[in-house]
This record gives structure tokens, C-alpha cells and sequence, in this order.
């Protein structure tokens, strides 16, 4: 029944477990870092802890979490690194699949 709800709404069901949940998932998670609700380094650690480095749409992030656990060892800042995560994130929230703005008429 929540497909079929959701595609009254001009929604898209993804089973979670699908890439393209998973990527919906990845990307309500970075919308959450952009408006303060996570750190930059929650976000990298969620992501590299769900889905390490295996779904290309979070690889990037995966790799900034591991700059954060070598940073005394490397030249860049932690302030460096948020800002890497902050613009990754930025592009996640940017590509977000279009939805109809306009519920989809069924037949009767």
C-alpha cells in the first residue's frame, strides 16, 4: 500500500536496502548536517559506518572520514576537512532526484 500512497503523492518508493534508498538516505543526511542538526564529522562517520566505501554517491565522504581519523599526522585542518565535507554535502543535497510537483492523476 505505500508505494501505491506514494505514488498518488507524486512520490517514489525505495526500498531501503536499494541503492537508491540508500542514496536518499545519504542525502537527508547530509540536508541534516547543512542545517546544523549533525557535525560535519557525524556526517562522514554515519555515512562511512553505513555504507563505507562501497556507494559511489557517498565514497567521497567515506574518504573525508578517514582524513579525520589521520589528521595529526597529515597537513590538512580539521577546519580544512569540514569545509570538503560541507561542499560534498552541498552536492549531495543539490542532486537530489526531481519529483512531479503535482500529485499523478490515477484512473478510476
Amino acid at each position: 500500500m505505500l508505494p501505491e500512497a506514494l505514488g498518488e503523492l507524486g512520490l517514489t518508493f525505495h526500498p531501503v536496502t536499494s541503492d537508491a534508498g540508500r542514496e536518499d538516505a545519504a542525502r537527508a543526511l547530509a540536508r541534516r548536517m547543512l542545517v546544523g542538526e549533525l557535525t560535519p564529522r557525524e556526517l562522514t562517520s554515519r555515512i562511512h559506518q553505513r555504507y563505507g566505501h562501497e556507494l559511489p554517491l557517498t565514497e567521497r565522504l567515506a574518504e573525508l572520514d578517514d582524513e579525520y581519523d589521520v589528521l595529526d599526522y597529515g597537513n590538512a585542518t580539521v577546519d580544512e576537512v569540514d569545509a570538503e565535507v560541507t561542499a560534498e554535502a552541498r552536492r549531495l543535497a543539490a542532486t537530489h532526484p526531481q519529483v512531479p510537483a503535482e500529485p499523478m492523476d490515477r484512473a478510476v
